[in-house]
């Protein structure tokens, strides 16, 4: 496919802190572990690209739905010395955007659809993971790819899906022919958009955090997209209650739609008091951390599980694990 497309692409200025260095892994003046240490002055360009051609085990999809993460707003954002908020793995300039779905429009000889293990003929709703993983590492090889030490992620250090079109190894997508038996039209590419923040959920409760027992306890602290689809899996796995612990009333709200039994506002309340009241002293068998600010929900957690009765509770912290 021949021609052009536009995408949104952030640029910022490699501006190292005083006393920084440069990790095993970073490239000077492109790419670094620790984005808020090093990226400064943050600003969009709409910028024009070629369209991308497939190699031979890889696919070109066509753009239908992506959503906004904290992620993007972090790295947009700039504090008051003008370094970005956003403390991971960039590289700038890119497009942003990684939780997307789309078409795939063309793809290698050695592109294989994992539904049928057939070559993409074109045409079909697909996925894709962010994290653009080895496969040949240590931790790919333990079965832990978010800790790839070749790692590059899908809008944050290579283009991203604010665009039209966007190219990928087919290793990394995913069908989304299951979901047709629940959505439709552009709602199929809606729920695509959110698989990656929902196994990003269940990465950190059940892969990393060991998952739970039927009848087991869980606070869930942060209503962010992460949050309510681990309210949503852990009620699935057999949690008696679930608990969610959130400031803004409309992310509660959707939380206990989806899953929460008991909302808590840590702003209106005290959060280990309320925990402890609704599980009548028991406390919880998980904690997830989702707020993004663990240093200010320690505290309570620490209380929670001081007092409470329950021994061995895991404590799971989304952005580490």
């Amino acid at each position: 496919m021949k021609g052009t497309m536009q995408g949104v692409t952030l640029i910022a200025d490699w501006s190292p802190k005083p006393g920084f260095k440069l990790g095993a892994k970073d490239i000077e003046g492109r790419q670094t572990y620790l984005g808020s240490q090093v990226w400064r002055n943050p600003r969009f360009e709409i910028r024009e690209y070629p369209i991308p051609e497939p190699g031979p085990d890889e696919v070109l999809l066509e753009v239908r739905a992506c959503g906004i993460c904290g992620s993007d707003v972090h790295m947009a954002q700039a504090d008051k010395d003008g370094y970005i908020f956003y403390p991971g793995l960039t590289g700038f300039p890119s497009i942003l955007g990684h939780e997307f779905s789309g078409v795939v429009v063309a793809a290698g000889k050695k592109a294989y659809d994992k539904r049928t293990n057939k070559p993409f003929k074109g045409g079909e709703p697909v996925t894709s993971e962010e994290m653009l993983w080895c496969g040949q590492c240590k931790p790919c090889a333990d079965g832990q790819p978010n800790h790839c030490e070749r790692l590059d992620e899908v809008g944050f250090n290579v283009n991203g899906a604010y665009t039209r079109y966007m190219l990928l190894p087919a290793r990394t997508i995913w069908s989304l022919e299951p979901l047709k038996r629940h959505y439709t039209g552009d709602n199929l590419f809606i729920a695509g958009s959110l698989v990656e923040p929902t196994a990003v959920a269940y990465n950190a409760v059940i892969e990393r955090g060991g998952g739970i027992r039927p009848g087991d306890r869980v606070v869930i602290l942060g209503a962010g997209p992460v949050g309510i689809a681990a309210c949503a899996i852990l009620k699935r796995a057999g949690a008696s209650k679930v608990i969610i612990s959130e400031t803004q009333p409309e992310r509660a709200s959707m939380a206990l739609k989806l899953g929460a039994d008991y909302h808590v506002n840590p702003a209106r309340e005290d959060f280990a008091d309320r925990v402890l009241e609704i599980t009548e002293g028991m406390g919880a068998d998980l904690f997830m951390e989702a707020t993004g600010l663990p240093e200010k929900v320690y505290p309570g957690i620490e209380r929670v599980i001081w007092e409470g009765r329950t021994l061995n509770s895991t404590v799971v912290v989304t952005a580490r694990a």
